[in-house]
């Protein structure tokens, strides 16, 4: 087996694709639009054939605060520790909100952890 897709609400759908094809080279396919249930998404695919989800539907606007059972977190990896490193300025330079500073994680990973436009944890990892 193989996973396909996560799937993700946002707020605000085209700043989500621009944040995940900007920064980890994924390729968007047209936007898709149900008006009857004010749903839009787009499906944006990384190198490795998996696939993000991101969505938006006018009745799902609450943000959750706090933990919460559900997606805790994603990684993206990006094959080396400078790469982690690079990526990790990168995101702070442009405004992101850095959760974790790069580090060798007790299962062995080299990672550091941001927070996507909408909150999501997303992890950089060598």
């Amino acid at each position: 087996m193989q996973l396909s897709h996560i799937a993700i609400w946002t707020k605000e759908l085209e700043r989500s694709r621009e944040f995940y094809t900007t920064y980890f080279n994924g390729k968007s396919n047209e936007k898709y639009v149900n008006p009857k249930k004010g749903f839009a998404s787009y499906f944006v695919t990384f190198e490795g054939g998996a696939s993000l989800e991101i969505m938006q539907r006018i009745d799902i606007t609450k943000e959750r605060d706090g933990l919460f059972i559900g997606l805790a977190h994603f990684a993206f990896s990006v094959g080396s520790k400078e790469k982690v490193d690079s990526m990790i300025e990168l995101f702070r330079e442009n405004g992101y909100t850095v959760l974790g500073e790069p580090r060798t994680t007790g299962d062995g990973f080299y990672e550091g952890a941001i927070a996507d436009p909408d909150g999501n944890i997303v992890e950089i990892i060598a």
